[in-house]
């Protein structure tokens, strides 16, 4: 095939200029990778999780390195909506990706309210909804693990603003497909699997666990066979547009997600490692593209060949 490959992608009314993004919680807000990376070259910027109220984090230790991914536990720390609003998003509406806002609360009610002043910001084109916090009204059972609550929250926010919203699901559930149809039934743009998986680490010099926390979500490597797993099966069984994200490394991992299902990818611990990766990981694509004799990126997704 000759001729530049179509990178473009749709995820309900987002459009992408290509489909690598870096997720929430690697990245900061933007502005602090712009020495770093060509940030213009990004589909999307995916900010750091976002409250209502500022949020002082957990306590040291937050990260943990594993043989093959990362442990952390920054317990959401960030600067509150207002600071978003004043101080990051002015920079964020400056630049060529599109912005997708990361949000999460406690309760129905802090996400809905969240959504509604996201709505009437200027420079914000999406919203992510993390689902993989406590609900305190129900005892602390996260809102991803249950598929009423994780619906509930998925409804509140599609009411509370016409951007597009992507819900980002949890892999600590039993049947991530459940959850999957019944937030998906709510009008989402779109779906973003994995968050990281739980874990923890132990100190066997010292006695303790190695983070402050004692418990951290799993991030890199290690979990990207579940992730993709995820991807594949959730494809598999509804009509929704995915988003792959978990253990991606180089551009060979993002057409895997492709090839399960996904019409975009989410770069996130590999930029701790390699604060490019996101960037260089396109090029690559692009090739595969050519030699394998496609005109765009959409033809990777759901390609994946299986049986005789």
């Amino acid at each position: 095939m000759s001729g530049q490959p179509d990178m473009r992608v749709r995820l309900g009314r987002l459009e992408l200029d290509n489909p690598v993004m870096v997720a929430s919680g690697t990245f900061g807000f933007g502005r602090e990778y712009e020495q770093l990376v060509a940030i213009e070259r990004l589909g999307a910027i995916v900010t750091k999780g976002l409250s209502l109220q500022p949020r002082p984090g957990n306590p040291a230790p937050r990260i943990a390195e594993t043989p093959a991914g990362l442990l952390n536990s920054i317990g959401l720390e960030n600067p509150g909506l207002q600071v978003f609003l004043d101080d990051k998003l002015p920079w964020l509406r400056r630049q060529r990706p599109a912005v997708v806002v990361n949000i999460f609360g406690t309760t129905v009610d802090e996400y809905a309210r969240l959504a509604a002043r996201l709505d009437a910001a200027e420079g914000v084109d999406a919203l992510e909804v993390n689902i993989s916090c406590p609900n305190v009204e129900r005892g602390g059972l996260t809102f991803g693990a249950d598929a009423g609550a994780a619906a509930e929250v998925a409804a509140a926010v599609r009411s509370a603003t016409g951007k597009p919203v992507l819900v980002k699901l949890t892999p600590n559930v039993t049947d991530i497909v459940a959850i999957a149809r019944r937030v998906a039934a709510c009008g989402v743009d779109g779906l973003v699997l994995i968050n990281t998986l739980r874990g923890m680490a132990i100190d066997i010099h010292s006695g303790r666990p190695r983070l402050g926390n004692v418990i951290g979500g799993l991030s890199g490597p290690a979990i990207r066979p579940v992730a993709v797993r995820a991807v594949y099966e959730v494809a598999q069984a509804l009509d929704v547009p995915l988003v792959g994200c978990g253990g991606i490394c180089g551009w060979q991992d993002a057409v895997e997600f492709m090839l399960a299902g996904a019409r975009a990818v989410q770069i996130g611990s590999a930029t701790f490692r390699r604060p490019g990766t996101a960037v260089e990981i396109l090029p690559g694509i692009e090739k595969f593209l050519r030699q394998t004799g496609r005109s765009s990126v959409g033809e990777l997704c759901g390609a994946l060949e299986t049986g005789d």
